[in-house]
């Protein structure tokens, strides 16, 4: 058990850092999403083949795991370009949206009622992003690209599940980053048509921390969730990463000194953001106890 809980949290850990490396990769962010699933994908493809853990998919269903990998991939750039237009802050606080975006879309997807409990929480973290947003003008762009992605960051992970219950999490993972990276590559030439760079290539430096992105932040912090969730429950998983931001939010002040730059109205939000996830987090604790009482 304290081996899964040490994986879990390297896991969180490795999640939080991709918004640092976000500052520290100068690609743009198509370019940077774009190696990143290259890479990703063609390091599950090896590793999947490998241990056998690969199934055999249906074209029909293997082209709708490529479609949400395309959802999964608009995430990820909205998610660098917020942090390039703002900061890694901004694009790690921004996520906290996704709360508000699952309560309205997960109940309209599967077609039962919303919960209310689950949207006046998420009401209350988009209001502790609108109250960064009133009080910090010079980031309102990375604010309303962060809630972009948090909005697809919402739906892939959503629609991801009914494949779930067919193929092993594996196999999804490795058609998603595929599915994300050839969607990617077809819209590449109007994106740079419309985002000029002066080069493709990404420099030395970059190209270890897209590795480091690649492998450490997305195949290995699979790998040990995925252990993870085999001694511990999906809701302790789940829980568990809503410390992401934390985490990042921490390392972006102790690394790049973002504290220095960031006002009252940001650590105003911020705690009204933590004081929901906390709330969230006790209410899930208690419902889950309750099923459990239930049961027994």
């Amino acid at each position: 058990m304290k081996k899964a809980f040490l994986q879990l949290h390297i896991a969180v850990l490795l999640a939080g850092f991709t918004g640092l490396l976000g500052e520290l990769i100068t690609l743009n962010e198509g370019l940077l999403v774009w190696y990143r699933l290259m890479i990703a994908a063609v390091t599950l493809w090896v590793l999947m083949w490998a241990t056998g853990k690969l199934q055999r998919l249906p074209a029909k269903e293997a082209l709708k795991i490529c479609g949400i990998g395309f959802l999964s991939a608009l995430h990820w750039v909205f998610f660098y370009a917020s942090i390039k237009y703002g900061n890694v802050s901004i694009g790690l606080v921004c996520l906290s949206a996704v709360g508000f975006f699952s309560a309205i879309l997960e109940p309209l997807l599967n077609r039962v009622p919303i919960k209310k409990t689950e949207l006046i929480l998420g009401l209350c973290s988009v209001f502790g992003i609108y109250l960064i947003f009133h009080f910090d003008a010079q980031y309102k762009l990375g604010i309303i690209l962060g809630f972009i992605s948090s909005f697809f960051a919402a739906l892939f992970p959503i629609l991801l599940k009914f494949s779930m219950k067919r193929t092993n999490m594996q196999t999804v993972l490795t058609w998603q980053m595929t599915g994300g990276f050839i969607t990617l590559s077809m819209v590449m030439p109007l994106y740079l048509h419309l985002f000029p760079v002066t080069t493709l290539l990404p420099s030395l430096p970059d190209f270890l921390w897209l590795l480091v992105l690649a492998w450490l932040c997305s195949v290995v912090a699979f790998q040990f969730s995925m252990s993870a969730l085999k001694k511990l429950s999906a809701f302790t998983v789940s829980l568990s990463y809503n410390l992401e931001p934390l985490y990042g939010i921490l390392m972006a002040f102790v690394i790049l000194k973002e504290n220095k730059s960031l006002n009252n109205g940001f650590y105003l939000g911020f705690t009204i953001i933590s004081l929901t996830l906390i709330l969230h987090a006790v209410i899930l604790k208690r419902n889950n106890r309750r099923k459990s009482d239930n049961i027994s």
